[in-house]
C-alpha cells in the first residue's frame, strides 16, 4: 500500500522532505527518471539547438518566416514532449511512495495516456500565467504558486483539466510561502549547475560559434548539453511530483489507493 514508504512521516512537510525524496527517487529509479528526461527532453532540445536555432541565427529576412514557423512548431512538440515527461514522472514518483519501482515502459505509457488533457492544463496555466505575470508580475507568481501540483494531481487523481486547478489550489494553501522558497532554491541549483557547465564549455572552447555564415555546434557541446538537460528535466519534474505527494500527505494522509487502481 502507499503507507508503507511515508508511514512514519508525520502530517507535515518541509523542503528537506520534498528535496529528500526527489533525491531518493532519482537515485532509486535512475532509468525511467533520467531515461524519460533524456528521450522526451534533452534530445528535442539538443536537435532544437542543431537545426533550428542555428537556422534562425543564421537566416536571412525572405527565410525568417519559415525560420519562425518551424520555431512556433518546435515549440508546440516541446510542450506535447513536456507533458509526456510530467506524466511519466508522477508515475515514477507514486510508485517509490509505495516502496516500488516503475519500470520505464510503465511510465512512459502513463504519460501517453495522459498527454492530452496534460496538454490542455498547460495551455489554460500559461496564459492564465501571462496575463498575471502583464499585472506587475506578482499575479502571475501567486497563480502559479496555486498552480503548482495541478499536473501531478490530475494524473493522479484524474481530476480533469478544471478540477486538477482546484486540487491543486486546495493542496497548496497553507504553504504557498514554502512552496515559493522551495521554487527559489530549485531555481538557484540549477543555476549553479548550469553555471558550472557554461563555464567549462567556454574554458574549453566549446561553444557554438558562426563558420561560413552558419552557426556550428561542436558534438561535445551538444553532449554536454544534452547531460545538463537531462539532469534539469528530471530533477525539476521529479521535485513537482514530489512536492504533490509531500501536500498530499500533509493535507490528506498518504495515498490509500494502489497503483493498480489510480493507473488501471
Amino acid at each position: 500500500m502507499a503507507s508503507h514508504a511515508i508511514s512514519s512521516e508525520e502530517r507535515s512537510w518541509s523542503i528537506g522532505t520534498v528535496l529528500s525524496r526527489t533525491f531518493a527517487i532519482l537515485g532509486d529509479n535512475p532509468l525511467a527518471t533520467f531515461g524519460i528526461a533524456f528521450l522526451f527532453g534533452a534530445v528535442p532540445q539538443s536537435l532544437y539547438a542543431y537545426f533550428v536555432t542555428a537556422t534562425l541565427t543564421t537566416a536571412d529576412r525572405a527565410s525568417t518566416m519559415g525560420a519562425v514557423a518551424v520555431s512556433i512548431g518546435s515549440f508546440v512538440i516541446f510542450m506535447i514532449l513536456s507533458m509526456l515527461v510530467q506524466g511519466a514522472l508522477v508515475r515514477a514518483t507514486l510508485a517509490h511512495s509505495e516502496g516500488q519501482r516503475a519500470t520505464l515502459g510503465q511510465c512512459i505509457g502513463t504519460g501517453l495516456a495522459v498527454a492530452v488533457p496534460l496538454i490542455g492544463l498547460t495551455i489554460l496555466m500559461l496564459l492564465g500565467m501571462m496575463a498575471g505575470f502583464m499585472l506587475l508580475l506578482v499575479p502571475g507568481i501567486i497563480l502559479y504558486l496555486m498552480w503548482s501540483v495541478a499536473v501531478p494531481a490530475l494524473v493522479a487523481e484524474k481530476t480533469g483539466v478544471l478540477g486538477a486547478f482546484s486540487r491543486s489550489r486546495s493542496l497548496t494553501k497553507g504553504a504557498r510561502w514554502k512552496i515559493f522558497g522551495l521554487l527559489l532554491l530549485l531555481i538557484v541549483l540549477v543555476w549553479l549547475l548550469s553555471g558550472i557547465m557554461g563555464i567549462v564549455m567556454l574554458a574549453g572552447g566549446m561553444m557554438p560559434a558562426a563558420a561560413n555564415g552558419t552557426l556550428v555546434f561542436s558534438p561535445l557541446y551538444l553532449l554536454l548539453s544534452g547531460v545538463v538537460n537531462t539532469l534539469v528535466i528530471a530533477f525539476w519534474s521529479t521535485a513537482q511530483a514530489s512536492l504533490y505527494v509531500s501536500l498530499h500527505n500533509w493535507k490528506d494522509g498518504p495515498q490509500a489507493q494502489d497503483l493498480a487502481d489510480i493507473f488501471g
